[in-house]
């Protein structure tokens, strides 16, 4: 029996308990009575038909009675698993209060405690124990991914080496592609390659459930690696690849390695690089000032960092500078303090960002001595910005930039009341992790997430509607543009940087217009260009309301 899922035809409906065990089918009580005849689903339910209102209703009352965040992702989580299309409704309709809990700041420690709170596999797991076999473990996936987030858990968020325990990152992230862009749900594949972990507690942890042996490195990292990226573009053509939580000294050289050659992206480089420099645009308009005329200041000095000094730096060059003045505008400071020409322990991906300057040991006086406009930390060393850093940069600017975009929320590198209060609430503020409004001074400032799910699912929308075959820097560019742009002089009234998060979907529609646009325009689009192409976008973009299956 044929019907339809959201509208979209879908083969041989099961039946029976068959069908209320499908998540992408099951409307638990919901279903009507012409589909409980059609489906043999008589007996089977409670005899009342829920509204898939009332059912949000019941899940939103089961929810906020719950006071604990781990047990509410658990409970969202199982939600997830036995009706996706309510749980995307709850989490889409109600995102401000679901996005901490499925993703950060919550997610982190789902991730450290996922084999404890463990109750159905989700995605696949790819192993070092299955190199020669990966595209037959990738036949396993019972439908056509359009888009794989891919982890091996060396560096979740700033958690460090989580093994097999990030899976959790990769089932959160592609949640947020679906109920933030509309990316069918169907075609969201979560990979974990599993090389092993070098976190001792895991491997000494009981319910822990990766492999229990060391990481491999080398040339068996390097040809799972390689296997997997290459079986899966046989198994689904066309797929959009996104890394995610690399460490370093892997994921820069797996983004040169493969950027050129598949439709690939790492978010944690080129995300972050995307919604940071989205905020520093609307930061200037308080300010008044221009890209240019900023000395940004990095507390951190890997992927995030480095991912967001190349995008400033091409947009400081757009705007009329050429790369070295551009670049000399954007300092790093690690943990032996600023990168500067003369060290001589400086990792690949710093050493463009090494200027002539005599060596300084400290983050405070580094700004004090650049006389730094903006700070932006990604260093997850929390507490960094301490009350003499952010007085300090009170103290050189009328209007300091200060992003403290480190998650979970223990690695923030300030609060956002810290941030106000030390600079006599002056910060424009952006944060990693979510923080409620602060009333400082009589005013009340309202602080928003520079939060990647601004960016990320409005770009694969974009590459999934014109059939992108690469992912650029400029489409990146651009959807900070477009997303700067769509913040409101409301907004930037009560210190917000970004876009209310209610507004997500309509976010994501114009950032996977523009981005769309851009594979159009620079000949990278595989698929005809439609003559209304943001009518094209809100068109594919899944709506979580039930459908009638007869």
């Amino acid at each position: 029996m044929n019907a339809k899922l959201n509208g979209t035809v879908v083969g041989d409906m099961p039946t029976g308990l068959a069908l209320l065990h499908d998540p992408l089918l099951n409307k638990g009580t919901a279903f009507t009575d012409a589909e409980r005849d059609a489906f043999d689903l008589r007996g089977l339910l409670p005899p009342h038909v829920h509204t898939q209102d009332e059912q949000v209703v019941r899940v939103l009352n089961n929810l906020r009675k719950i006071s604990d965040p781990l047990e509410k992702f658990v409970a969202l989580n199982a939600l997830h698993d036995r009706n996706e299309t309510l749980f995307f409704r709850v989490l889409g309709d109600h995102i401000d209060e679901m996005q901490p809990l499925v993703y950060t700041p919550t997610v982190g420690l789902a991730c450290q405690k996922f084999g404890h709170v463990f109750q159905r596999p989700r995605g696949l797991f790819i192993t070092a124990n299955d190199r020669g076999r990966v595209a037959q473990v990738l036949c396993n996936w019972p439908y056509t991914a359009g888009i794989i987030v891919v982890t091996d858990g060396e560096r979740i968020l700033g958690l460090g080496d989580l093994g097999a325990n990030g899976m959790g990152i990769p089932v959160g992230k592609l949640s947020l592609y679906t109920a933030c862009a509309g990316i069918r749900p169907e075609l969201c594949l979560p990979v974990m390659l599993d090389v092993g972990t070098n976190n001792a507690e895991l491997l000494n942890d009981p319910f822990y459930v990766g492999l229990r042996q060391r990481r491999i490195t080398g040339a068996a990292y390097d040809e799972l690696v390689e296997e997997f990226i290459t079986a899966a573009r046989e198994v689904f053509p066309g797929v959009v690849i996104q890394f995610e939580d690399f460490a370093n000294h892997n994921a820069f050289r797996l983004l040169h390695k493969y950027r050129d050659r598949i439709c690939t992206f790492n978010d944690d480089i080129q995300g972050t690089a995307a919604v940071a420099l989205a905020g520093i645009f609307s930061a200037l308009r308080v300010t008044g000032t221009k890209l240019i005329d900023q000395t940004i200041v990095f507390l951190g000095a890997g992927e995030a960092a480095t991912g967001i000094a190349d995008l400033v730096t091409s947009a400081m060059m757009a705007q009329g500078l050429n790369e070295s003045e551009a670049r000399r505008r954007c300092w790093l400071v690690d943990s032996r303090g600023l990168v500067v020409k003369s060290r001589s322990d400086l990792a690949e991906h710093k050493r463009k960002y090494a200027h002539e300057h005599a060596p300084v040991d400290d983050f405070q006086t580094a700004i004090e001595t650049l006389k730094a406009t903006a700070i932006i930390g990604v260093s997850a060393v929390g507490g960094a910005f301490s009350q003499s850093v952010l007085e300090t940069m009170a103290k050189l600017n009328e209007r300091p930039i200060v992003f403290a975009l480190s998650n979970p929320t223990s690695q923030a590198e300030c609060t956002a009341e810290e941030a106000y209060r030390w600079t006599g609430g002056r910060a424009l503020f952006a944060c990693g992790s979510p923080f409620d409004p602060v009333t400082c001074d009589g005013r009340t400032y309202v602080p928003r997430q520079g939060n990647n799910s601004y960016i990320f699912p409005g770009v694969g929308l974009g590459v999934i509607v014109s059939g992108a075959r690469h992912i650029t820097d400029d489409m990146f560019m651009t959807a900070a543009h477009t997303l700067a742009h769509l913040v409101s002089e409301a907004d930037l009234e009560q210190g917000s940087l970004y876009p209310a998060l209610p507004r997500i979907r309509e976010v994501s529609a114009h950032i996977g217009t523009a981005v769309a646009t851009t594979a159009y325009k620079n000949g990278l689009a595989a698929k005809p260009q439609p003559d209304d192409l943001f009518a094209a976008v809100e068109s594919q973009m899944y709506d979580p309301h039930y459908h009638s299956y007869v």
